[in-house]
């Protein structure tokens, strides 16, 4: 049952006392630990919950209680020196990463959370690009720093050589691993202890510097001074005549330049021990962007379909974008959306643009994480649920009818993973599509279809603990017990070579009218991940206008179903060139089975073969089973792309196909005793060697 949440107060604040930011990171970096330090040191929780417990705010599903992992983000609000802070913790697995994307497309700022032994890890990296894409300044964070073997300055030197980023120092540590006690603000120059409060919340302000870091520090400064000072003339100027730059024109400069994304500050500190956490929450104040700051959102007009720009302001029309649908047992179906301009009133009517549709708003909600808190307004700046719409889908904008505008869509992976899904008895038959469509609805990255052939329901997803946990959900929310078949990778179909002038007639004669259709296509392969595109290239109408759609119509249902094995084709371009028609017998129907009888032979012809999906895989490993490591992932036609030292791992990049990786986990626990951990992502489809595809074919 969701609990009585804190009620927000003075939550019309001005723009610029708003900030809207995420917390994103690898798996096991220490999000979720972080965002929890940030609710109890800003007032909103009275008790710091702990992940082993079980106790934390934002990981409130009990699948996320049991795992210690973050599934679905979590947002909430709350106050730090008269700031107001709406925060999404998102989730580390790269499984979910749909849930930091659509969390990154609403945000203006990101905090990036780094463990100070492992340095920047994979997923750290897929969630910079996804930042990148959506031009969110961020602030790091260097977490972990009393664990055995942190190195601050290589994690570092990894933010700028693996992120391509500019990093800046802010803070410097004061001792390391099970000695570190606090930090060095390298603005003020002020040593920040935490050795009194196991809590964390009263800390040592001390102008004394320790005498063994006191060389370092002055560097550092001298340092981080020179690279905010080469953002701003006057205070280049300043610095290289050698007068003294005051700290409230560093940080002015400082926080220019951070928006800006020409620069990355970068703080330290470990939140499970709750040390130097506070400097983050100033940080997030002083340099991550206010809604004001950014002044306006970019969107097409519906109708002129021209670029419009719309204030980020109350006193502008209403837009808003529903990033996230989540279905709640309480309230049925919850909109999550962000306000980017105008005010939104509960009752009041808004246009779902890319629905072209009206939705009643029938009640607001502020939400900290799976508690919310009933409100009769909501302002620009301002992440809220709602009630009410039924049509709303994640990434659509809703806006005033009279002035409508469509903000960017947000695009999500395609599924790498599917499994049979079948429900136990009769009666749950009935529950199940209404349960995988509720899903489905939720998750963007979930797709479900029947085979016609075999009767199966089939699921895909990012991967297999996605999998586990949408079935998890079904039988605990749902009430639903259902069984599951192995998973089956998704595999694709497509041709290696062009076919041209590939022609069918569709003639069928039956009393009264009968059929025609006849079309001329070519077909050729694209690059991968280009999808299926269809060309008209008809001249002289052989094929009148309104029967175009049709054929591309088959075409399009052709692809769905593959000539080797069944698996949808993709990666190839189909240009209709020529066709004819019949005044009385040519229909719809029977220029769209053309089409999909053309596009089958077409393939046919055009040297079809299977792609697979492409594991990125790291193994983190103690360099005495390196060898074991290598070999074992080279046994499952993986291509090993480089090693790197770590601390005292050895990690090893690899590309593997996802069909060879089944139980994997199992695989490298008893390879290395126990002692290897592994990480892996989608990379890419690559073609199936043909010794592969003929076992496939005699199976």
């Amino acid at each position: 049952m969701a609990q009585q949440p804190v009620v927000t107060k003075n939550r019309n604040v001005p723009l610029d006392k708003i900030r809207n930011i995420g917390v994103i990171a690898h798996i096991d970096s220490g999000k979720t630990t972080t965002s929890e330090r940030f609710l109890f040191y800003t007032g909103k929780t009275y008790k710091i919950g702990d992940i082993d417990d079980g106790d934390t705010q934002l990981d409130w599903m009990p699948q996320e209680r049991e795992r210690g992992i973050t599934i679905v983000s979590a947002a909430t609000t709350t106050f730090w020196n008269d700031t107001r802070i709406n925060i999404i913790d998102t989730p580390g697995h790269v499984d979910f990463t749909a849930e930091v994307e659509r969390s990154l497309r609403v945000l203006d700022g990101g905090v990036v959370v780094f463990d100070a032994e492992e340095g920047v890890q994979s997923q750290s990296e897929t969630v910079w690009r996804q930042a990148d894409k959506y031009k969110v300044p961020r602030i790091c964070f260097i977490n972990k720093m009393d664990k055995l073997g942190a190195d601050f300055e290589a994690t570092v030197e990894e933010i700028k050589d693996r992120l391509g980023a500019n990093p800046i120092i802010m803070t410097s540590p004061i001792g390391k691993e099970s000695e570190f006690k606090g930090v060095i603000d390298l603005l003020t120059l002020k040593a920040k202890i935490w050795d009194q409060d196991p809590q964390g919340i009263k800390y040592t302000v001390s102008d004394e510097i320790p005498a063994d870091i006191k060389d370092k520090v002055t560097k550092a400064r001298s340092k981080m001074v020179e690279q905010i000072a080469e953002h701003d003339d006057k205070l280049l100027n300043k610095y290289l005549n050698g007068e003294e730059i005051t700290v409230e024109e560093l940080k002015a400069t400082l926080r220019k330049a951070t928006i800006a994304y020409k620069i990355v500050p970068v703080y330290c500190g470990t939140s499970l021990r709750n040390k130097a956490v506070q400097p983050v929450l100033d940080a997030i104040v002083d340099f991550l962007p206010s809604p004001l700051d950014l002044k306006e959102i970019t969107g097409i007009n519906p109708l002129t379909k021209l670029e419009e720009k719309r204030s980020l302001n109350q006193q502008e029309k209403f837009t808003g974008l529903a990033f996230k649908i989540q279905l709640d047992p309480h309230v049925g179906k919850l909109t999550y959306v962000r306000i980017y301009s105008g005010v939104l009133e509960s009752g009041s009517y808004v246009y779902n643009v890319n629905r072209n549709k009206q939705e009643r708003v029938s009640r607001i909600l502020l939400m900290h994480a799976n508690s919310r808190e009933e409100i009769d307004k909501a302002y620009a700046g301002e992440i809220i649920a709602v009630i009410g719409p039924k049509d709303s889908k994640t990434g659509d904008t809703l806006s005033d009818q009279d002035s409508p505008i469509i903000l960017e869509q947000i695009n999500f992976p395609e599924p790498v993973i599917s499994l049979a899904i079948e429900p136990t008895t009769k009666a749950d038959q009935e529950k199940l599509s209404y349960a995988l469509q509720r899903l489905a609805e939720e998750d963007p990255t979930f797709r479900v279809k029947v085979n016609h052939e075999t009767n199966q329901t089939i699921m895909s997803g990012m991967g297999e603990l996605h999998l586990e946990i949408l079935v998890d959900r079904m039988k605990r929310e749902m009430g639903m017990n259902v069984t599951v078949g192995k998973p089956q990778v998704a595999y694709k179909e497509t041709i290696t070579k062009p076919a041209n002038d590939v022609e069918v007639k569709y003639i069928k004669q039956t009393g009264g009218h009968g059929q025609y259709g006849h079309c001329v296509i070519n077909v050729e392969p694209l690059a991968r991940g280009e999808g299926v595109k269809f060309v008209n290239k008809i001249k002289g109408g052989s094929i009148p206008s309104e029967f175009i759609p049709s054929v591309e119509k088959g075409v399009m249902e052709a692809t769905e179903k593959g000539v080797l094995l069944g698996y949808p084709i993709t990666d190839l371009q189909v240009t209709l060139i020529d066709g004819s028609y019949h005044d009385v017998d040519s229909s719809d129907i029977a220029f769209k089975i053309a089409g999909s009888m053309a596009l089958h032979d077409a393939v046919k012809q055009a040297g079809p073969t299977l792609v697979e999906p492409i594991m990125k895989l790291e193994v983190t490993i103690p360099e005495a089973f390196m060898g074991v490591a290598i070999g074992d992932i080279s046994s499952k036609r993986g291509k090993i792309l480089g090693t790197e030292k770590r601390s005292r791992a050895v990690v090893i990049k690899s590309h593997v196909p996802l069909s060879e990786l089944s139980g994997y986990a199992t695989i490298i626990r008893s390879l290395t005793e126990g002692r290897g951990v592994f990480y892996m992502e989608p990379s890419h489809y690559e073609e199936v060697p043909k010794n592969v595809i003929a076992l496939m074919l005699k199976k």
